[in-house]
């Protein structure tokens, strides 16, 4: 049975074939994906294979409004081994997260990692979870940090830096 995650405002499902066309309207500006470090996407056949591919991994949610029934946004866990950082062991759990610009400061992405963190602490028992962000990201530290985070320390590697912000279990 899939999972299926709800708040006041928010659906958090699997991603589907038919989310191609939403994804590529909010996933295509660049001002996104900068800050998540990867690249706009370039078409809706570009979503759709993100979609099958990255966003098939387990515990990968699409934000789904549900008064509009539109997903608008990326809530999950960071799929193991991509992470290599001494800090985060294998009994946590790193959580990311991007949301369309026409929704940034609505309170969304903080209902949503909130909603997710209770889910991962409860049904999959995991410790201590993570967020991490590259230097210059106020937007998703605001996040961590309304979501009750606290900075942990900061790594740097060929250029980029990313800051780990955690929250204890």
């Amino acid at each position: 049975m899939e999972n299926v995650i709800e708040t006041d405002r928010l659906v958090l499902r699997r991603w589907l074939d038919s989310d191609a066309e939403s994804l590529y309207k909010y996933a295509g500006d660049p001002d996104v994906g900068t800050a998540g470090g990867w690249p706009a996407h370039t078409s809706v056949e570009n979503s759709l294979e993100v979609i099958r591919t990255v966003f098939s991994a387990p515990e990968t949610y699409a934000v789904v409004l549900k008064d509009a029934d539109e997903a608008v946004g990326c809530c999950g866990l960071v799929p193991p081994g991509v992470r290599d950082s001494p800090y985060i062991k294998d009994c946590d759990a790193e959580i990311g997260y991007w949301i369309g610009k026409p929704y940034w400061g609505m309170g969304l992405i903080p209902e949503a990692v909130t909603a997710l963190a209770d889910y991962v602490r409860s049904s999959l028992g995991r410790k201590d979870l993570w967020i991490a962000f590259f230097d210059g990201n106020d937007k998703s530290r605001r996040v961590a940090e309304k979501c009750g985070f606290v900075y942990h320390h900061t790594e740097s590697d060929g250029g980029c830096t990313e800051h780990f912000y955690v929250r204890r279990g």
